[in-house]
């Protein structure tokens, strides 16, 4: 693109713009002429994908704004209506608190009505698996939730269910993307009224559900909670005390809603630092655990005491602990997890007479395994309630988890006991990350690329004894970027790319045999970080990271 053919498409794109904010912040751009910035917002567009859309607020196709919104939703509503839709179906519509997300919301209610849809939506900002949960409630065709989830402050997103209440996988990705790109002027997008908001029915019938899972157990557990400036805060804190747990403290200042999310760096409970506050008001009040959710509550971390202080448990930790309850409750069906994630729940299963199931990461893959019964993926994503949101949920996970420890707590136990048990059962599965941010994003295949054309024969000292592409996808799992190792003594590592951030990802897993002794648990343990340090390191030299 010349420079006259940008500055005349930038110019375009401010006469459309009905967001003062961002028409003002394109025409100073324009004013100064061509430069990187501008060049980068009109850099091709923001793709809608399986993850709808993602990336940062401003002005210019290659960002989160009012424009592209608009050409979204009317791409949508115009898949809808080309799959059947009437003027008697409905779209249901959430948003979180980040900065537009009630603008956006808005926006796409008034594509909808205008497209001939009926509109709902939800009345403030509410977590996403409150969204998931509406739309099967509500009978909708479609749903929209409108976050960014766990992304930095700068960012907005668009995330798309269809009417199975799962989020949408190909073809219809790329189908609703084709009718985005048909989409003509924004001036010439019909706009309707905002639809209904609705008041707190759905979310009372959802409080009920999760209540529901925690069953009439124990409640003597001291608990801390952050929603990390999100919008989980007021939904956890009515669900916890609806069931019954009276001693609840919040971290204060992560308390309500904050689209600057200013006391983190990095609102991802995963990230280091993220969970120092609540550790901290953990430490004071003498807490039983620590529980989080991401912004928009759909993922949800745990922290427990340890030697050392609190610790967090890790997604895989909470994902067979999980398990283990609902499997130990007879719940029947599939047990689900994604390739990246531990192995030891397909152990658990079967030794439960359970069907076991893989897919590729991401809910929208784990949401559509037929007979659900439990779905969990490393990256603090669970499913334990298919029945009603199929979607991974941070609410009705934390109360589940909640449940757990209060019931160990009342006969002497803890979180830490309850995975003791499993490791003696089915050897210590521990698992790790090596996870690299990259500036360039087109050096992030050209990993996938070295390890493909120039495998490694060993890492940390194990065989590799397979080597599985993914790209080739198999009978039971897609095609996708990224490569398996498996090595000696069920050791495995898997390599891929961050379908939302510019990182490549790689998933360590090593499996340790428990002595039968006194310590054999925390022996095994100290083995295992030895194994996976060796791993990783070898791991980076031969993907030169």
């Amino acid at each position: 693109m010349s420079d006259a053919d940008l500055l005349d498409r930038a110019r375009e794109w401010a006469a459309q713009d009905p967001d003062p904010v961002t028409r003002a912040e394109l025409e100073a751009l324009i004013e100064q002429g061509v430069t990187p910035e501008l060049a980068d917002r009109f850099d091709g567009t923001l793709e809608f994908g399986t993850a709808g859309l993602r990336g940062a607020l401003g002005a210019g196709p290659n960002r989160m704004n009012r424009l592209v919104v608009l050409r979204a939703a009317a791409g949508l509503a115009a898949y809808l209506l080309e799959k059947g839709a009437t003027a008697e179906d409905s779209v249901v519509i959430g948003y979180d608190a980040r900065h537009n997300s009630d603008v956006f919301a808005r926006d796409t209610a008034e594509v909808m009505t205008g497209a001939g849809l009926r509109a709902f939506v939800l009345p403030r900002p509410l977590p996403t698996p409150l969204l998931a949960f509406a739309i099967r409630h509500l009978g909708c065709v479609a749903g929209v939730m409108v976050t960014a989830s766990h992304n930095p402050p700068q960012d907005n997103g668009y995330k798309v269910y269809l009417g199975d209440g799962s989020q949408i996988v190909p073809p219809a990705d790329e189908q609703i993307a084709a009718q985005i790109a048909a989409v003509g002027a924004v001036a010439d997008i019909p706009r309707g009224d905002g639809g209904e908001v609705l008041g707190d029915q759905v979310l009372d019938h959802y409080l009920e559900t999760v209540v529901a899972l925690a069953g009439g157990g124990p409640r003597d557990l001291d608990i801390v909670y952050t929603p990390l400036h999100g919008v989980g805060g007021s939904t956890v804190v009515t669900a916890l005390r609806q069931a019954g747990f009276p001693d609840i403290h919040v971290a204060a200042a992560q308390a309500e809603p904050d689209p600057d999310f200013p006391t983190v760096s990095f609102p991802n409970p995963e990230e280091p630092g993220a969970m120092d506050l609540a550790m901290a008001l953990a430490e004071e009040v003498d807490a039983d655990i620590v529980v989080a959710n991401d912004p928009d509550a759909d993922r949800c971390a745990v922290a427990v005491p340890g030697p050392h202080g609190w610790q967090m448990l890790r997604g895989d930790e909470v994902g067979v602990l999980l398990a283990q309850h609902l499997l130990s409750l007879r719940r029947e069906g599939v047990y689900a997890t994604s390739i990246v994630s531990s192995s030891l729940l397909g152990k658990m299963a079967v030794a439960e007479k359970q069907l076991y199931a893989e897919t590729l990461t991401g809910f929208k893959w784990i949401g559509r395994v037929e007979h659900l019964a439990f779905g969990y993926e490393e990256a603090l994503g669970y499913c334990v309630d298919p029945a009603h949101v199929k979607d991974k949920d941070g609410v009705s996970a934390l109360m589940m988890v909640c449940d757990i420890a209060a019931r160990a707590k009342a006969t002497g136990r803890t979180l830490r006991d309850l995975l003791d048990d499993l490791a003696r059962a089915y050897g210590l599965h521990a698992t790790d990350q090596l996870s690299v941010r990259m500036d360039d994003v087109a050096a992030i295949p050209a990993v996938v690329e070295r390890l493909r054309d120039q495998p490694p024969t060993s890492l940390g000292g194990l065989a590799v004894e397979q080597v599985d592409d993914l790209s080739l996808g198999s009978e039971h799992v897609p095609p996708t970027v990224g490569l398996r190792f498996r090595l000696a003594d069920d050791a495995r590592v898997v390599v891929r790319p961050s379908g939302t951030e510019p990182k490549i990802k790689c998933y360590l897993e090593v499996v340790v045999p428990v002595e039968d002794e006194e310590d054999g648990v925390d022996a095994a343990r100290i083995n295992a970080v030895g194994r996976l340090d060796a791993i990783r390191g070898d791991l980076q030299a031969a993907a030169g990271l």
